[in-house]
């Protein structure tokens, strides 16, 4: 049947090839509804018969030429291009003024002059808290419950944990367009206030815990009678102190938008210079309020409970960003495991605030760990912006694919990351010797006043600072090549480490200003006491 039909089609096609060629139709035969005479009829020829002919020989003849006038063309160019190296090309010029996600070039003049304003101010807010935590150490509250003194560096450390993660982030977010858009914004500022109240709660608590066990391990006991003042102190001064900077973190990061500075620089130091303030004001007065309320049995645990209650609400409104809720729900380990960190440190305080050999501790103390950990977050924050803009999670660019770089070229190289760390790493000496200068002049009786500290003390943080700017370089390539971000996973790690070696070699710096001033006294001595 199929045949027959394709004979058909294949007669009538013939008959209309016929008709317009003679113009006459052809005349209808017994056998069909169409015939065509013999004479007109066309031999058919099999399919593919002109493709078939093509051979490789023809195949190349019709290539080569083509192929030989492309390669003279391409030589032409390129001897164009030799010819041109190093020369500039009339009416051609190209300038870099602004990259399309609105982020200026910048100098290490430009980060310099960025940098340096807010790290003297967030100085004065760390020479602030010091001299507040100096006058607070002798409070009744502080004298009794010994441990709120192991909780000072992990609760003053959620700055680098909470604040400027949330600092690192919305700079980010900024200088990659994300929040130009006003709904846009509002869903990423809100989400991101959310989450901290979360983690501020959840880690406050767990700050508590961690207190409370390290101080039974060195004293060998555990006071229950003490555990409900230091949850409900420590849960409050990480809610509150959470809530204002992250408020102060946000205005921060959209006025620098909209002036047209980089917030990577500018933010995380002003998150610091009102960062220990805040949190140690916040923890002495409620500390102290506690306490003395302390026969009222049902105050401290309903104020845990309270805060505690909000949580779901706070998981409600983080669930609108599902980066947000990505963090939530995956980024607890970072900053426990900072906060962990900054306790040893709080314990190093501890054992040491209270001896005469380390007088002036509580004064230095929130600045060493405060400048070096707001280096490493401006450091890191700018690493991560680079990374986001130039690369894709997960890879990493050509120039940064060893995860362990060598140190130079982390200090010593023309790219734009290298020239940030050193402009940092010179910051140090002078913006110490400044805050030194100051400690002197309001409390020079407070504090060791001889050479020796102070060249200790200038090289402790030099140490800390260089340490922390290499490790960042490190953790940001690693965390990236693992897909993570290092505005979450880096600075809750890196500011931890900044609190454990700065409270570990400032004690250090003290311990040895002592001992040689001990063995200078004792030479003293025994010239006196020699034969006249």
């Amino acid at each position: 049947m199929d045949g027959t039909e394709t004979r058909q089609r294949r007669a009538e096609e013939l008959g209309l090839r016929y008709a317009l060629s003679t113009g006459r139709l052809p005349r209808v035969s017994e056998d069909g509804p169409l015939s065509v005479p013999e004479s007109q009829r066309v031999s058919p020829k099999p399919l593919g018969t002109e493709l078939s002919r093509e051979t490789a020989l023809s195949i190349g003849l019709q290539v080569i030429v083509p192929f030989i006038f492309a390669g003279l063309g391409l030589s032409g160019a390129g001897i164009l291009l030799n010819y041109f190296q190093g020369k500039k090309l009339r009416a051609f010029s190209c300038e870099l003024t602004r990259s399309p996600y609105g982020v200026f070039p910048e100098t290490a003049f430009t980060v310099t002059c960025q940098t340096m304003v807010p790290l003297l101010l967030s100085g004065l807010g760390m020479m602030t808290a010091g001299l507040v935590m100096n006058t607070i150490q002798h409070w009744p509250v502080f004298m009794e419950v010994k441990d709120l003194l192991t909780l000072v560096p992990p609760l003053v450390g959620l700055k680098g944990n909470l604040e400027m993660t949330l600092a690192s982030r919305l700079s980010t977010a900024a200088n990659t367009g994300q929040i130009d858009d006003p709904r846009e914004q509002h869903r990423v500022i809100s989400s991101n206030l959310a989450l901290i109240q979360v983690q501020a709660t959840v880690v406050g608590f767990l700050a508590a815990m961690a207190a409370l066990l390290l101080g039974a391990l060195s004293r060998g006991e555990l006071d229950f009678e003490k555990v409900e003042l230091l949850c409900a102190s420590s849960v409050i001064t990480a809610f509150l102190a959470a809530f204002a900077l992250g408020m102060l973190m946000v205005s921060i990061v959209i006025g620098a938008r909209k002036l047209g500075v980089n917030p990577d620089n500018i933010a995380t130091p002003i998150a610091a210079s009102l960062g220990d303030l805040i949190t140690l004001s916040i923890l002495a007065f409620f500390s102290s309020f506690f306490y003395k309320y302390k026969d009222s049995r049902y105050l401290t645990p309903l104020v845990c409970i309270s805060l505690m209650a909000l949580t779901p609400v706070w998981v409600l409104i983080a669930k609108k960003n599902p980066p947000i809720m990505k963090i939530l729900k995956f980024g607890w380990f970072p900053i426990i495991l900072a906060m962990m960190i900054s306790s040893f440190g709080g314990l190093i305080l501890n054992k040491t605030i209270s001896k005469e050999q380390y007088k002036g501790m509580a004064i230095f103390t929130p600045i060493i760990c405060g400048v070096g950990g707001n280096l490493v977050a401006i450091q890191t924050s700018r690493i991560s912006t680079y990374l986001h803009m130039w690369s894709t999670p997960g890879v990493l660019p050509l120039w940064m694919k060893k995860f362990w770089p060598n140190p130079c070229s982390t200090f010593c190289t023309s790219e734009i990351n290298s020239m940030s760390a050193r402009v940092l790493l010179f910051l140090v000496i002078p913006g110490h010797l400044i805050f030194l200068y100051v400690i002197y002049l309001v409390e020079g009786h407070s504090v060791p006043n001889s050479k020796t500290f102070v060249v200790c003390y200038l090289l402790a943080g030099l140490m800390q600072v260089t340490i922390l700017l290499y490790l960042a370089e490190v953790m940001t390539r690693l965390t990236w090549h693992q897909a993570l971000d290092p505005d979450n996973h880096c600075i809750p790690y890196l500011t931890g480490l900044g609190d454990l070696l700065g409270t570990g070699l400032l004690a250090l710096c003290f311990l040895i200003s002592w001992l040689l001033s001990e063995a200078e006294l004792d030479g003293t001595l025994e010239l006196a006491s020699g034969p006249p």
